[in-house]
Formats: structure tokens, C-alpha cells, sequence
């Protein structure tokens, strides 16, 4: 580069060492730097496994994952961003790496299981992608007690010859006090649940008051509502429907103005960025606002003044939306309804009979049965939409005093939370055209079509039913509506329903606007829940940032009176930068997800601990290699059959056709199937709950020795878009993975073909070496 002076020259050397420890440059032996694509490096983000060995998914995207040996995985956490340099292939034929570098440590604390033995302290994490144990020094252990749940700080990452040490920095509590599985679960997923001094200093400066009512249209003498679930604490959005003379309807979506409190840049926005979104365990709410904003000012509450973005549609007699404007409003609630009281009244709609609940709402009934009969026209046209409408059961926990289950409930999703469904529908479709309009840069919600190795999967598993999906290599959503059409009244359709909805891909933020396949739009965002959704305030700043200019934009209501507000100020967002807000609120959503199922399965566990040995009816939900998933039909409780608990014999997994199948006796078992199973073990710390088939002979002697407990989980398998290259190396055989049950190689030590390649897991020849797997029976 011809540089000559000393200070041009040391700014360079400065320049290489920063993009040295970004990951963007790699320096070899001879002291040299270059690209990582000169130097066939691979930046990427680890993915632990239960069984020891871990991923690298390259941030490059398209790119393939690179598989990393137990002996690698060492030196890292899951979570970690490393150089690797691809070695060789496993067996599988996928790339294998070696790590070169590690460029950034994501965990600086875990939660874990504090231990003393033979005079080691040490923690084995909770989080089962982490496989190291951490070592803690006798004078770091803060009180802590053997067996009690603590907060573990790292002060020494993991390396080549060295185990990973840190100190106690909190006691969470006792193994099993109730509520001790959320604290875990939040900080096992890293979700910020503590409001810092300068969040706390802006929220107390807020009025405890509604106050800048002026300039906005009031709406407070329509009588708006709010319809949600008995167990909701924010009210996002209210509605009201009237119909009009000459056909169709005037419906208005208002939603809680969340962009007037919390501005671009703030200790508000920007912790409520990092959170990206509430989340909702059971009984328990980490909110994305400060409460005084969550449940407060910004909550629609009943017979409240409250400041609302409005969408205003105007809606044909045929369900089209003819005409819609956004603007600014104060409104007034009247009335908190539920679902129930919704779909009661619904169902008690022209009954000659005494109706008490159609008394009790007669000041708001008429426009109720506005909202109901907008409903009908709406679904009417979903339908002729083809947007695919999967039946999926929900469940709700109820808990006694002590907060343990007392019940598990299914969710009876009614007309009611359909017709509210599809009010927000048309506000978030309206939203979309009118961003895409307006050429603003914004956040879309996208979700694209199955890709092309599901189709093939899809269509392979169809055929051998006799059924076909249309539409050839571009499938529309209404070819898989017209399939689910055509299983309504077999005994197969749920399965079929399952085969469908797992070759799904999953919706991300994008500012791309590329449609939405399964709501079958061809642009789509989210308007309607910015009190808990991070990507629907960037979408009310778009829309205000509108409103507010001087700009000419048809689809807007502007006051008189109210003041211009610069784009920097209210929405200082570029195309770049929105890609990358996406990206991330993409994860925190996934992260809620998955935190909140970690919570769910722990409860299920502990709720079937006093089960165990008692039978119950179920349907396999899912058919793996090791096994078969089951749903519990009365208690709605997942577990695994492993395949030591079925019949004896050897069995060859067809992924295709979800099915197994018995070599020699020919025995089948598929999805959906139901079966008689017997609870057999629970294990809480993994979330796991063992299965067999109850009145079957089987290889398992549980009076004998028990099946090595493994770190095979539902979440391990994946549905849909999650099972795909993060999971452990498989068999090759053309029918599919074999795997043994019974017969004289069963048991410990049998050679049965199991997931995890011959490297996975590593010796525990002391406290804090990575824990060693058995291999399965």
C-alpha cells in the first residue's frame, strides 16, 4: 500500500487489529493478515447439542452448517461467534471444522445446579447446549447450598486445556420452588427482565395522566371495546363496527399510541428494542414496557381517556376494503369484554329465549352484531382467498396455591377470537398497501413459501395416500387448503394437517416486503400490538411520520393545529438499518418462543412426576429415528416412546412417510396413530418424559437396569422449519434410520444405530470436563 509514515502506518496496524477482533480479517503464522475467504475461514455463531458436539451457522446466509467434533467444542459456549477452517466431512458429507478463533463470547452468565464433590464446587448449567461443567473457587461460592439453583458469572471462558471457572452471583433458590423455572428460563435465554436507572428516570417523568389530547380526532363518544382473553393485563387494540345504508360497513381498528411516549433514541426505546417483545409465561408476563406504560397509560382500560393510532376501513358488502385512512385519536373504552362473554353472545344471537348476557351488554349489542356479521363476510373471503387455516389445539395451565398445575385445559378458540382475528387482518394488510404506497422504508412481516426439499417431502408423503398437491413446482396457499379440504373427513386428516404445517417456513421481519404464503397476502405487516411487539411501534412511527409531514400522502387524517414532525425525529430509519432491526427481532421472537416452551415442559414434567406407572390414550405427534412423540389425549402432555419401548424388533425409521416400521413382524407406526402408552420416568432437569407401550411386551426391565436417560427432547427433533442440518449426523441407509428394540443386542452398550456421531460426547473423569452422553440401549 506505499505507506510510509509511521503515524499512516500505525493507524493501518490499528485498523487491522479492530477488524482482527470483528472477525473481518484473519492473521496467519507469518504475522500477515487476509480475508477470511482468502484464508478459508468461516465466521459463524455455535450451536451446542445436548450430546456434546456442536454447529457453526455461517453468518453468510445460504450457507451450509459446519459440524464441530465434542473434542472442539471445549474451547466454546453455545451461543459463541468463531472462525473455523473446514477439515475434512463427517460422516454424513457435511463440512467439518476446526476452530481458529474465537471473535466474541455471548455468555458472560448461565443458570445451573450448584455441586460439591470430593471437595470441587462446581455448576452444571441448566441450559443442555451447554455440555461443560463450571468450576467455582471455595471463596466465590456467595452462600450458596449443594443442590440450589444459582446465577453462575463467567470469569474464565472455556479453552483447549482449561475448563470454564466463574463465580456465584446470585442463589435463585431451592430445586423445585414454585416459579424458580421462569427466573431460570430468563436467564438461560438472556431476556432482559430489569429496568436500568435511566428507563426508570424517563418512565417517572411521564405524567401519570393522559395528557396531548388536543390535535387528534376524538372519538370517545363512539363506544369502542376491547375484546381479549379473561387473563389479560394490556389491552392493545379496541373496535367498532357499523354498518351502513347502502351495504357493507364502516369498521374502526384502534390501537393503544405507544409512539407518543416512547421516542427513537430514548432509555425506553432502546431497552425495549433489546426485548424486542413481551413474553407471556404461564402466570407470569416480561413485559417490553415499563408497567406504568404496559398496563397503564398506553393500555386501552375501560372507561379510560387513552391516546390511539386509528385505521379507518371502509368495507363492501362483499368484504372488500373500498377505502382506509390512519390517524391520530383520543379515545374512550366502554366496555372490557372476553372471548367468552363474545361468543355467548354470538351463540344467544336471535334465541327466543331469556338471554342474560345479551341484557347485560344491550348498550353496545347493536354494533356487536355488526362486528359479527362483518365477521362472516371476512372468513367468507378468507376462504375464497385460499389462505390456509390449520386447526391447532391450544392449551392453558391452571395452577393451586402453591403454584403447581392443578389443571391442563384446551383453548375453545370460538367466533369470537376469529372475529377479532380478522378485524386486525384488515388493519395489518391496510398498513402494509399503505407503507408499500407511501415508499417509506418499513418493516414487513414475510413469510415465504416451502422450500423445494419439504415440497418434494410433502409430495412424497401425499403420494402414498393417494392424494396430490397442485400447483407443480410454485404451489399456491390454496392448493395446500384445497388438500386439507379433501382430508376434512378422513381418520387421517390430522396427520395430514401435521405433514402440512411442518413443511412451513418460519414468518421473520423484513424490510422486503415478499408476501405472506399462509395468510395468502401479497404484503403484510404488524399495526396492532405495539405495547408487546418492538416491530409494530416502528411501524406506528412510519405511519405517524406521515401523518405528521408536510408530505402530500392520500390515506391520512391531518389536524389542524398539529405540529410537523421532521422525519430524524420521529423516524430516523433507513433500508439497512431496518433489515438489520428485523434480523433481530426475528430472534427475540424465537427466543420468547422457545423460553416459554422450556417453562411449559418443565411444568408438564413436574405435573406427571406423581403420574408415573398410570396409563393414558395419545396420538403420535411426531416419528424420529429413536423413537415416537405421543400427546397425551386428557392431560395434553407430550413424551417419547424411545425405541426401546416398542415391540420387539428392528425397526427402520422412513422419514418420508413419518412412519416406522418393523423388520420382522411388519408392524407400522405413524403419525397420528393413537396408542395406549404408561408413563414410565420423568426427568425434570432434562424436561423429559419417558413413554412405553402399555400392554406390550417391550425390551425395557425396569426392574432391571433403565435406559441411559438422553438428551432426546421434543425441541431436539424440531418441527417444520427447526429440523433441519442443527441436529446430530444420521444413518444413511436408504430406507431410512434403523434403530433396534429387543432382542439380544438391546440394552446398554447394544450397537444399535443411534444420532450422534462416534465423537460426540466427552470424559467426565472430573468435575467441569465436558459431561459424557451413554449411548442409547
Amino acid at each position: 500500500m506505499e505507506l510510509v509514515d509511521e503515524e499512516q502506518i500505525e493507524a493501518m496496524r490499528r485498523r487491522l487489529r479492530a477488524m482482527e477482533r470483528d472477525g473481518q480479517v484473519a492473521r496467519n503464522r507469518a504475522d500477515g493478515y487476509g480475508t477470511l475467504d482468502k484464508l478459508n475461514l468461516v465466521k459463524g455463531r455455535v450451536i451446542g447439542h445436548p450430546e456434546g458436539y456442536g454447529f457453526v451457522s455461517p453468518l453468510e446466509a445460504g450457507e451450509q452448517d459446519i459440524y464441530l467434533s465434542s473434542r472442539q467444542m471445549r474451547r466454546v459456549f453455545d451461543g459463541d461467534v468463531v472462525l473455523v477452517r473446514i477439515s475434512g466431512r463427517d460422516r454424513r458429507g457435511r463440512p467439518e471444522g476446526t476452530l481458529v478463533d474465537v471473535v466474541e463470547r455471548k455468555t458472560t452468565e448461565l443458570v445451573g445446579r450448584y455441586f460439591c464433590e470430593s471437595g470441587i464446587h462446581f455448576v452444571r448449567p441448566d441450559n443442555p447446549r451447554i455440555s461443560q461443567d463450571i468450576l467455582i473457587a471455595a471463596d466465590q461460592l456467595n452462600g450458596a447450598a449443594a443442590g440450589q439453583i444459582v446465577l453462575v458469572g463467567i470469569t474464565d471462558a472455556p479453552s483447549r486445556n482449561r475448563a470454564p471457572s466463574g463465580h456465584i452471583a446470585e442463589v435463585l433458590g431451592d430445586h423445585l420452588d414454585p416459579g424458580l423455572e421462569i427466573e431460570v428460563s430468563i436467564r438461560n435465554y438472556g431476556i432482559p427482565h430489569q429496568w436500568n436507572d435511566e428507563v426508570q428516570a424517563e418512565t417517572d417523568a411521564i405524567p401519570d395522566q393522559v395528557t396531548d389530547k388536543e390535535f387528534r380526532v376524538d372519538l370517545r363518544s363512539l363506544p369502542l371495546v376491547t375484546i381479549d382473553g379473561e387473563d389479560a393485563r394490556d389491552f392493545d387494540d379496541a373496535v367498532y363496527c357499523q354498518p351502513k345504508p347502502r351495504g357493507g360497513w364502516k369498521l374502526i381498528v384502534a390501537i393503544a399510541d405507544v409512539s407518543h411516549y416512547v421516542k427513537p433514541g430514548s432509555a425506553l426505546d432502546i431497552q425495549a428494542f433489546e426485548r424486542g417483545n413481551s413474553v407471556y409465561f404461564p402466570n407470569h408476563v416480561v413485559p417490553m414496557l415499563p408497567e406504568k406504560l404496559s398496563n397503564g397509560l398506553c393500555s386501552l382500560n375501560p372507561r379510560e381517556d387513552r391516546l390511539c393510532m386509528v385505521c379507518e376501513m371502509q368495507i363492501s358488502r362483499e368484504g372488500d376494503v373500498t377505502k382506509y385512512q390512519f390517524y391520530e385519536a383520543v379515545m374512550y373504552s366502554h366496555a372490557r369484554m372476553t372471548y367468552t362473554q363474545v361468543a355467548q353472545i354470538i351463540e344467544e344471537r336471535g334465541s327466543p329465549e331469556d338471554a342474560n348476557i345479551r341484557d347485560q351488554f344491550a348498550a353496545i349489542l347493536p354494533q356487536i352484531d355488526s362486528l359479527h356479521d362483518l365477521y362472516r363476510v371476512l372468513h367468507k373471503r378468507r376462504s375464497e382467498r385460499g389462505a390456509i387455516d390449520f386447526d391447532t389445539q391450544e392449551t392453558r395451565i391452571l395452577f393451586d396455591s402453591q403454584r403447581k398445575i392443578s389443571q391442563i385445559i384446551p383453548v375453545k378458540r370460538t367466533e369470537a377470537h376469529r372475529l377479532i382475528e380478522e378485524c386486525m387482518l384488515a388493519a395489518n394488510v391496510c398498513t402494509a398497501k399503505f407503507l408499500e404506497k407511501s415508499k417509506l422504508p418499513a418493516l414487513y412481516r414475510v413469510h415465504e413459501g416451502p422450500s423445494e426439499d419439504r415440497l418434494t417431502s410433502v409430495r412424497d408423503f401425499l403420494g402414498e395416500l393417494g392424494m396430490g398437491l397442485g400447483g407443480g413446482d410454485d404451489p399456491q396457499p390454496e392448493d395446500y387448503q384445497r388438500v386439507l379440504r379433501s382430508a376434512k373427513n378422513r381418520d387421517d386428516a390430522s396427520v395430514i394437517q401435521s405433514v402440512l404445517l411442518r413443511s412451513m417456513s418460519q414468518a421473520v421481519y423484513q424490510a422486503e416486503n415478499l408476501g405472506h404464503f399462509g395468510l395468502a397476502f401479497e404484503g403484510y405487516t404488524h399495526f396492532t400490538s405495539p405495547i408487546r411487539r418492538y416491530a409494530d411501534l416502528l411501524v406506528h412511527r412510519a405511519i405517524r411520520s406521515l401523518i405528521r409531514s408536510s408530505k402530500k400522502v392520500s390515506g391520512v387524517v391531518r389536524i389542524e393545529g398539529a405540529k410537523e414532525l421532521t422525519k430524524d425525529k420521529i423516524y430516523p430509519y433507513e433500508l439497512p438499518s431496518l433489515d438489520d432491526t428485523g434480523a433481530h427481532l426475528s430472534v427475540t421472537e424465537r427466543r420468547a418462543d422457545e423460553a416459554t416452551r422450556d417453562v411449559v415442559n418443565w411444568l408438564k414434567c413436574e405435573y406427571l412426576v406423581d403420574r408415573v406407572g398410570q396409563e393414558y390414550s395419545g396420538v403420535v405427534t411426531a416419528v424420529t429415528g429413536f423413537g415416537l412423540f405421543v400427546m397425551l389425549d386428557e392431560l395434553y402432555v407430550e413424551g417419547l416412546v424411545h425405541v426401546t419401548g416398542l415391540p420387539k424388533d428392528y425397526y427402520n425409521h422412513e422419514a418420508a412417510q413419518h412412519r416406522m416400521v418393523g423388520e420382522r413382524t411388519g408392524r407400522v407406526f405413524r403419525l397420528g396413530e393413537k396408542l395406549r402408552v404408561k408413563v414410565v420416568r420423568v426427568n425434570l432437569d432434562e424436561r423429559k418424559i419417558d413413554f412405553e407401550l402399555a400392554g406390550e411386551e417391550t425390551s425395557n426391565d425396569h426392574s432391571g437396569s433403565k435406559r441411559p436417560p438422553g438428551k432426546f427432547t421434543r425441541k431436539a427433533v424440531g418441527k417444520g422449519r427447526e429440523q433441519d442440518s442443527k441436529k446430530g449426523p444420521k444413518s444413511k441407509k436408504k430406507r431410512g434410520a434403523g434403530a433396534r428394540s429387543g432382542g439380544k443386542d438391546s440394552g446398554p452398550g447394544s450397537k444399535r444405530r443411534r444420532n450422534a456421531p462416534k465423537s460426540a460426547g466427552q470424559s467426565k473423569k472430573a468435575p467441569g470436563a465436558a459431561r459424557k452422553k451413554k449411548p442409547k440401549s
